[in-house]
């Protein structure tokens, strides 16, 4: 997968993305990963990305032609990509997201700053506009780096085990169960006897109960949303 990172920033980005599980899967050559300076792509001597807003307000507005060269020469360059603004009006990532991406054989990451990007960005190229949550960032090279490592999460490869990816949060039915090592006692503490027991089938179905209590205690949303799903999926099939 080859995935560019449009930024004011790339000297922020590439320590993180050359460490631990992004390090690896650009090793394997599973994830290529280009960090592309639009301000590069400027047109003025100042090398101005922004601009003050019209009809006035305070802070400043990505200006749409730098972005629109860089998007321009990458595709020329390498081919369409699937497009991605990340901005706090976008709509929330879900892992389920990141499985869909996955898929994809170039993506494109537009990190934005100051008051954000001006519309006619959005107007002019089709974008998959993408939030990390319900907060605002003074830009979207923290919500890039999200992305980027829940995808290269996901590549055939990249993870020593293909199981840690499949039975994690999110992945399964709600959120993981808990976890234990060694030492077997802590501070008094005590692994769950079941958990060293060997038996298989009472393991899983521990783990299935920690999964839900866990769940329904922390993010009772989850399971809403997942009875609203196999509903859906049953109308869809006519059941």
């Amino acid at each position: 997968m080859l995935l560019c990172i449009l930024t004011l920033f790339p000297e922020a980005l590439q320590p993180y993305l050359g460490t631990s599980i992004l390090g690896i899967a650009q090793a394997k050559g599973a994830l290529v990963v280009r960090l592309v300076d639009f301000r590069d792509f400027t047109r003025d001597r100042h090398r101005s990305v922004d601009d003050r807003p019209f009809g006035g307000g305070p802070g400043m507005v990505l200006k749409p032609e730098p972005i629109f060269d860089c998007v321009g020469w990458l595709e020329r360059r390498y081919g369409a990509f699937h497009k991605i603004l990340l901005t706090p009006d976008g709509v929330p990532f879900r892992q389920e997201k990141a499985r869909r991406l996955v898929e994809k054989d170039r993506i494109l990451l537009c990190c934005g700053r100051y008051e954000g990007f001006d519309e006619r960005i959005r107007e002019e190229l089709e974008w998959d506009d993408i939030s990390i949550g319900d907060f605002v960032l003074s830009g979207g090279e923290l919500p890039a780096l999200c992305v980027t490592e829940a995808i290269s999460r996901l590549l055939p490869g990249v993870l020593g085990d293909e199981r840690s990816a499949e039975t994690e949060s999110f992945e399964a039915e709600g959120l993981d169960h808990p976890h234990y090592t060694r030492p077997r006692v802590w501070r008094g503490r005590e692994v769950p006897d079941v958990l060293t027991g060997g038996d298989h089938v009472r393991i899983d179905a521990w783990r299935a109960k920690r999964r839900t209590e866990r769940t329904l205690d922390r993010r009772p949303d989850l399971t809403n949303e997942q009875t609203n799903e196999r509903k859906n999926d049953c109308e869809d099939q006519g059941s």
